[in-house]
């Protein structure tokens, strides 16, 4: 059917194509995992490659600090601590530039591995802290960073239970429909949990231990953390949270008045 300047009508467009890759900041390119790119390239593109330096960066601070002191079983606890937060940044990062349903499919897999290695060495590194608070008669969950530490664990076991049933046993939510309803809600938790277990790395410097014995800095501390969520807050896809664009489907004649105006 022809309108009336003898152009046809063509299909309803989105006015930005792009718009389900749009993210929070920046380009909508910049955080899109190109056809035919090997998923690990999800890495270190966009902004990812800030998240890398503040994650490597923070890493390095506590494990320098932890192999210039004496080691003694409470060692194992920032090792493996600071090792679980590593995993679990590589497994945001992974998955958030995925767009098809191929790409989809690879990210969660690789997500749910490398979540599974960073939830494995966190559990762990709670198992050393507290077989080494009962052979000291130490007293469990009163600092800031005990309490932080523990909200964080459980929202982390949730968080894990959720995303790996919402995915591979949908039949619990009802049907698949109703699972995918609440994937927005497991993104915005992890974003949250990511965060916490920043936070918790920054109160662990003000533990007396640390004060006494490692002396990792909180300013290194919370300069890293912010180039981590620096790395990973511009890459968040708005559709993704359910935050739809403003733009509003045109169609293919209102795009090329658009372009003739």
């Amino acid at each position: 059917m022809a309108s009336a300047t003898g152009i046809p009508d063509g299909p309803v467009l989105p006015r930005d194509v792009g718009e389900e890759e749009e993210p929070l900041l920046g380009r909508p390119g910049g955080a899109t995992q190109q056809e035919g790119k090997s998923l690990w390239y999800n890495l270190i593109i966009g902004t990812a490659v800030i998240a890398q330096v503040g994650i490597i960066l923070l890493i390095a601070s506590v494990w320098a600090s932890i192999f210039l002191s004496d080691l003694i079983l409470f060692s194992a606890h920032p090792l493996l601590n600071s090792a679980g937060l590593l995993f679990l940044t590589q497994g945001i990062l992974v998955v958030q530039p995925t767009h098809t349903l191929d790409q989809k499919r690879h990210g969660t897999a690789a997500h749910f591995i490398l979540n599974n290695f960073g939830i494995d060495a966190l559990l762990a590194g709670l198992i050393v802290i507290e077989v080494n608070k009962f052979n000291h008669n130490g007293t469990h969950f009163e600092s800031p960073h005990a309490i932080l530490g523990l909200i964080t664990y459980i929202l982390l076991a949730i968080q894990a239970f959720v995303g790996f049933t919402q995915y591979y046993t949908p039949s619990l939510y009802g049907s698949v429909d109703n699972a995918k309803s609440l994937y927005k809600y497991h993104r915005i938790s992890g974003y949250v949990i990511l965060t916490l277990l920043l936070a918790t790395v920054a109160a662990a410097t003000q533990t007396d231990f640390n004060k006494t014995t490692l002396d990792i800095k909180l300013w290194a501390v919370l300069v890293t953390a912010i180039l981590v969520l620096i790395g990973v807050i511009p890459r968040i896809k708005k559709q993704k949270l359910g935050l739809k664009g403003s733009k509003k489907p045109t169609t293919l004649n209102d795009d090329l008045t658009q372009s003739l105006n």
